[in-house]
């Protein structure tokens, strides 16, 4: 990409001005850049001004004064365009390493080896302490010859630090949710080999079940990390096959009434006829089982599911089929309606990882589908997913 300034511009000018022509006769844009960045896509468009990038972007020229530096650059900085322009790159962009050494003078981008090409993406200092993510690319003519330009760009640390973040809470809340069961199975497991003689019979199985159902608790929770992480990397496969979506309800309402539900807890409606759904059975059973279990844990009254057919999301020809779940429950504040399908949401104290929700969207965004929440007709939470047919085209 071929950059160049040749005199300092107007603070903050984003208007237009005509294409002047070089020697070579190309044109150049505003300061020279906009026509550089426009030909660099190889199509006749019109300059792009350095205000319209999203990050922030400086350049020096050969003697190391700066000729450029953008609005996002001065937003990133605290310094104004005014203050930036003409003056050497490492008094307008002061920058430290995380050791309080000058970047500027570790890197020395003029001088050095002359096969150096620029610097890679790394956390700086600027005065006052604030992380920016810088990276360089240092502009020669031929290979080996003097730099002519730095050209520097400039991130926000926000970004990363939201992730980084979320990367901690996501091992504090699986520490969390591995040492009871794991703390439960050591334990149970130690008593019964150093003492399996003085326990009845009925005592080792009580113990036995307890130990299995912890460890069915971190079989979940890894199952769980690992559909995070495919979710994540874009990596979620689905092996899809025609799915009865009524018969799957059936058989988790008879899951919930064997484990101790009233029967009359649950009413389903069903409007045919519904059209044929090609998905994944076992991650569609994994959307219904985590939305019917957290009725009956966080809701009250009856459940209620509804099945019915609806436009395919994204399709005007298309048809889906809905799925319904809604309680009588107190429902989930309005100002929590944004929050649910984030990791770690909990929508009360009743326990769970709070990464149910997320895999749920998850798994219902991969089959091409969309799920909403909101308040349904008895007061309580509402949840509608939407997934297309999605038959394969050697049936179509």
């Amino acid at each position: 990409m071929a950059v160049g300034m040749s005199s300092p511009r107007p603070a903050h000018t984003t208007a237009p001005r005509a294409a002047e022509e070089k020697p070579d006769g190309s044109a150049a844009g505003p300061d020279g850049l906009g026509a550089g960045l426009g030909a660099g896509l190889g199509q006749d468009v019109p300059g792009i001004d350095p205000d319209d990038l999203p990050d922030g972007l400086v350049i020096a020229d050969e003697s190391g004064h700066i000729v450029c530096f953008n609005a996002a650059a001065a937003r990133i900085t605290a310094t104004s365009h005014a203050d930036a322009i003409g003056r050497p790159l490492e008094t307008a962009l002061p920058l430290e390493d995380l050791k309080g050494k000058r970047w500027w003078a570790l890197t020395d981008p003029y001088g050095g080896l002359a096969t150096r090409n620029g610097q890679p993406e790394r956390n700086l200092l600027l005065p006052g302490g604030r992380e920016v993510l810088v990276s360089a690319r240092y502009v020669r003519e031929r290979p080996t010859g003097p730099v002519r330009r730095v050209v520097v760009s400039l991130r926000g640390t926000e970004a990363r630090r939201r992730t980084e973040r979320s990367h901690a809470e996501l091992i504090a809340t699986v520490a969390h949710e591995l040492r009871s069961p794991l703390t439960s199975v050591k334990g149970f497991t130690a008593t019964l080999l150093a003492k399996w003689e003085r326990f009845t019979d009925d005592q080792k199985r009580l113990m036995l079940e307890t130990v299995d159902a912890d460890a069915g608790r971190v079989t979940r929770l890894i199952a769980e990390l690992l559909d995070i992480s495919r979710i994540d990397s874009g990596r979620l496969e689905l092996r899809r096959q025609p799915v009865d979506i009524s018969a799957a309800v059936a058989r988790h309402i008879q899951a919930l009434i064997t484990g101790g539900q009233a029967p009359d807890r649950f009413r389903v409606r069903a409007r045919g006829p519904l059209p044929a759904l090609w998905a994944d059975p076992d991650k569609v059973d994994q959307v219904l089982g985590n939305l019917l279990e957290n009725a009956v844990r966080h809701g009250e009254g009856t459940v209620t599911i509804e099945i019915a057919p609806a436009p395919a999301p994204g399709a005007d020809d298309e048809t889906g089929t809905a799925v319904t779940v809604s309680d009588e429950g107190p429902g989930i504040p309005e100002e929590s309606m944004g929050r649910v399908f984030t990791r770690f949401w909990r929508g009360s104290k009743r326990g769970g990882t709070g990464l149910g929700l997320y895999i749920v969207k998850g798994i219902v965004e991969a089959h091409g589908g969309t799920i909403t929440v909101g308040r349904g007709p008895g007061g309580g939470a509402e949840f509608r997913f939407i997934l297309p047919v999605s038959m394969p085209a050697y049936l179509v």
